[in-house]
């Protein structure tokens, strides 16, 4: 697994770790509202297993980007500083609004 395939799949966890509490409050903000909005809460008790998946695959992510060592040809884009560089800027740049969404949870009282 490379690591954008592991920032997808983290991505795709923080977005299930946090439909519980940003989603609800997402679709009020446009007005969409109704009954069926409340059942979003029912994902609440699968949230720490999209916390713990999501927190995977961004160490997946680092570990790629960080510790494994390069080895290809002088041809390749993994043996260009720059491309390593832009993967790197891209990592903490996605890292970011995943965190947020990891920790809404606790904040999203104060905005109910």
């Amino acid at each position: 697994m490379n690591a954008k395939q592991s920032l997808l799949a983290s991505a795709l966890g923080a977005i299930g770790a946090s439909a519980c509490c940003v989603l609800p409050l997402v679709l009020l903000t446009l007005g969409i509202g109704g009954a069926w909005v409340a059942q979003l809460t029912k994902l609440e008790p699968y949230r720490p297993i999209f916390v713990l998946i999501t927190l995977i695959f961004l160490v997946l992510a680092w570990r790629k980007l960080y510790r494994a060592p390069q080895a290809c040809d002088a041809s390749k884009p993994c043996a260009n500083d720059k491309i390593i560089a832009r993967q790197r800027a891209l990592f903490w740049i996605s890292v970011l609004p995943l965190v947020a969404l990891l920790v809404f949870p606790w904040f999203a009282p104060y905005f109910y």
